[in-house]
């Protein structure tokens, strides 16, 4: 049987740039036990662990004790708690079923001795198989977009620019249209595109990919629920919320590390919840990921 997956991120390209360094770093597990993990947080925005982080480690741990032929092709999560950027968190997988073709892990997240984070997740062998896919949304050429440090200062106060560039400077997530801070009060369609990847080459192991996907996949899902109602978000501060759970479903191969098109809607608000879903495209059309989201987003009281 193939060796299970070994520690996504430590083997980074030489030329990977520091940001990118620091993320892989907190991808990269401390094995406790046989299936036991502990992980550092990194500051955030508001005083909890971000969502993505949490997601992303999960699936590090559980794809840690899945042979390396098997591949991540779907994960479930919620949110239970919010997370402590200022203790470690452990992660406990379960073994629920090592099947002939299929993998399933559960990965319990905790700190403080209360659970904060749930995660399902399968894995399965490569097969042939029946194959179609819907076709690609027209999306302008992400070198022709502004980056986030030109981009960000424009509608932001500096320091809350600057403290979200430095949060994202792993990653180069370029909008294709004004996100919901630049267009308060102006709700227009729930509808939203960014073309994302790691500003730094990664290795090639098909986890370390994955990881880095469903790490940058918490970062603008709900942004179509604020876009139709006008309401910039909590770079602004005129709404409250959280993520609450989160899924998502990989089909083909693709690169971290490469250009993907993050298309994003929202199909209903209701109830201080908002529903986010997408797809992610590969720059030459092949669909890789489908995500679905559900978050608590609430308008603060007076």
């Amino acid at each position: 049987m193939p060796e299970a997956h070994d520690a996504p991120g430590v083997q980074a390209a030489p030329d990977t740039p520091g940001a990118l360094d620091a993320l892989l770093d907190l991808l990269d597990l401390e094995r406790i036990e046989r299936d036991i993990f502990r992980g550092q947080s990194r500051s955030a925005l508001v005083p909890r662990v971000f969502g993505g982080q949490v997601a992303a480690q999960a699936l590090v741990a559980a794809g840690r004790t899945v042979p390396e032929d098997r591949l991540a092709h779907s994960l479930h999560a919620y949110f239970l708690r919010p997370g402590d950027p200022g203790a470690p968190i452990v992660y406990a997988v379960d073994r629920i079923r090592d099947g002939r073709s299929f993998t399933t892990r559960r990965v319990v997240a905790v700190q403080h001795g209360q659970p904060i984070f749930h995660l399902s997740a399968s894995f399965q062998a490569y097969e042939d198989g029946l194959d179609h896919q819907a076709d690609m949304p027209a999306a302008p050429d992400p070198e022709l977009l502004p980056t986030a440090a030109e981009m960000l200062p424009r509608h932001l106060p500096e320091d809350v620019a600057r403290r979200l560039v430095e949060a994202r400077a792993a990653v180069d997530l370029r909008y294709v249209d004004t996100p919901p801070w630049g267009s308060v009060g102006e709700p227009r369609e729930p509808r939203s595109q960014v073309w994302f990847r790691t500003n730094g080459k990664l290795a090639d192991d098909p986890l370390l990919h994955v990881c880095l996907a469903t790490y940058v996949s918490d970062m603008t899902l709900l942004d179509s629920v604020l876009l139709a109602h006008g309401r910039g978000g909590w770079a602004v501060g005129d709404v409250v919320g959280a993520s609450l759970d989160h899924a998502m479903w990989f089909h083909r191969p693709f690169r971290a590390d490469e250009w993907l098109l993050y298309d994003q809607e929202s199909p209903s608000a209701a109830g201080g919840r908002g529903l986010g879903q997408a797809r992610i495209w590969t720059r030459d059309g092949k669909l890789a990921i489908s995500v679905i989201q559900e978050g608590v987003v609430r308008v603060p009281r007076p």
